[in-house]
């Protein structure tokens, strides 16, 4: 039986989300059904259908009690609410409902496996966090919360880990029939560092730690959110959101960042050996991404598209906060982590406008047909003399007179710099970043994905991604060109029906 605080939660979200009207929504980024929205959780297949839960509190566009949203779709572009799928309503959860993932059980059954939190009052008055796992079974709409949770406790960490932070837990299943899960963890006393903790089960239920898999070693930010282990490509990969990075020259950007590390793993030893480092997205907003295996052997990412150092710009009257991310289908290429949108948005471009050969010059150019919100971009550019290089390119996008996002690519750096300062922002918030881009002196391609509320930014076959969330008003709608220096451009624009 579901508890009073989840049917509360569901009769909420179904009276006021009916009050939030589609073009007040991205139109194939999730969002959530009323109120505020972060971390994916418990993206999956089952029953023929992709589900994604979220970090949900649906009464306010501002974090508050950890809830789990829910929605399901059949392609990842159209996406249907079902009530909310779990509410902090239990002793070890009275806090929150935090992240989490989900498997489908051997039986049939759907299991969602999320950090239970509560906060302890010391004997000197302060207040500490407790956080353990605990799972809940259902069938892909109502879920029970098992009545022997929390599964893996404070007594299961490994000496020296603090309670206060041990979350965010990715299950699988290994072809053996054995259940694995990653979990976060901070070291207590050690400056903030954080590893990522390895247990197994064989029924889901009951849970025993096997081993640290990785220790940070304060290389990357301190602690270690959201992880994600999976093989792709004959390699294996650990997503992880490091809080608290410091930035190694445009690879990291300091504060909450992402992280991939690629490399090898003994599946008999555990052993994961990495190899390379990279950041995941190179934007302003992009947190705590999660991947599925699709039926068609596909591995899919998709991640909060916010950063909480940002979280400032949204209005306190808004109708709702929080989008996910275009999902993402990956591959690992030299090591290197790629992302391309997934193939199912090429179905829904139409209205194709091409322009080849424009030559840029300092005055802002509009091309015809080149305008929307809901876009599909694909821009080449280059030096009109091969022998001599421009100084700067630069696209905006959501234009309407002084208010812009723009793309500013600079050769002589080859650094690729987003920056929504002026997009109508009434805060001093995280408006800017830059990344890298190799070998793009002689030419530099790039593909653009806006969708009203956001623009996601695809380089070179996307080796690099930059994606930002977007709050100008729906009506700017212009998108311009100019260059600084002789340059020629190639553009081919679609239209997004989604």
């Amino acid at each position: 039986m579901s508890s009073q605080a989840l049917r509360e939660a569901r009769r909420y979200e179904e009276i006021y989300g009916k009050r939030i009207l589609p073009e007040q929504r991205p139109l194939f980024h999730l969002t959530p059904r009323t109120g505020w929205m972060n971390d994916p959780n418990g993206f999956c297949v089952f029953r023929g259908e992709y589900h994604l839960f979220y970090q949900y509190y649906p009464y306010t566009p501002i974090w508050g009690p950890m809830h789990w949203g829910h929605a399901v779709s059949r392609d990842l572009l159209h996406w249907e609410y079902l009530p909310a799928a779990m509410a902090p309503d239990e002793y070890y959860d009275q806090d929150g409902c935090f992240s989490g993932s989900a498997v489908t059980l051997e039986d049939g059954t759907h299991l969602l496996i999320y950090t239970s939190v509560i906060m302890h009052k010391l004997p000197d008055g302060r207040v500490r966090s407790l956080q353990t796992q605990s799972v809940a079974v259902g069938d892909g709409e109502d879920y029970e919360k098992y009545e022997a949770n929390p599964v893996i406790s404070e007594n299961m960490l490994p000496e020296g880990s603090d309670p206060r932070d041990f979350r965010d837990p990715k299950i699988w299943r290994e072809p053996d029939g054995m259940y694995r899960c990653v979990v976060s963890s901070r070291i207590a006393d050690a400056g903030g560092d954080s590893r990522i903790l390895l247990y197994r089960s064989r029924d889901g239920f009951h849970w025993e730690f096997e081993k640290v898999l990785i220790t940070n070693g304060l290389r990357f930010g301190r602690m270690w959110e959201c992880p994600d282990f999976f093989g792709l490509d004959g390699k294996q990969v650990l997503l992880v959101s490091p809080q608290d990075m410091e930035p190694k020259g445009f690879e990291y950007h300091n504060g909450n960042g992402t992280l991939c590390l690629i490399g090898d793993y003994d599946r008999e030893t555990a052993d994961f050996r990495p190899e390379y480092d990279q950041a995941i997205d190179y934007g302003i907003d992009f947190y705590a991404p999660q991947t599925i295996l699709t039926p068609d052997g596909r591995r899919v990412m998709i991640g909060w598209m916010q950063n909480w150092d940002a979280c400032a710009i949204r209005d306190p009257e808004a109708v709702w906060a929080g989008q996910m991310s275009t999902p993402r289908e990956l591959s690992v290429r030299d090591g290197r982590l790629y992302q391309q949108p997934i193939r199912e948005l090429d179905l829904c471009r139409r209205n194709r406008v091409e322009h080849r050969n424009v030559h840029l010059t300092k005055e802002r150019m509009y091309l015809d047909g080149v305008r929307g919100r809901v876009v599909d971009m694909e821009i080449r550019v280059r030096p009109a003399d091969p022998e001599k290089s421009y100084q700067k390119f630069v696209l905006r996008f959501a234009e309407d007179g002084e208010t812009y996002t723009s793309l500013r690519f600079r050769p002589s750096e080859s650094t690729l710099k987003i920056d929504r300062k002026f997009s109508g922002s009434r805060r001093a918030i995280v408006h800017q970043r830059r990344c890298y881009v190799e070998n793009a002196q002689e030419e530099l391609r790039f593909r653009v994905i806006l969708d009203r509320n956001s623009c996601e930014v695809f380089i070179d076959g996307g080796r690099k991604v930059m994606s930002a969330a977007l709050y100008t008003d729906l009506s700017a709608e212009q998108i311009s060109f100019r260059a600084d220096g002789d340059v020629i451009m190639d553009v081919v624009k679609y239209d997004l029906i989604i």
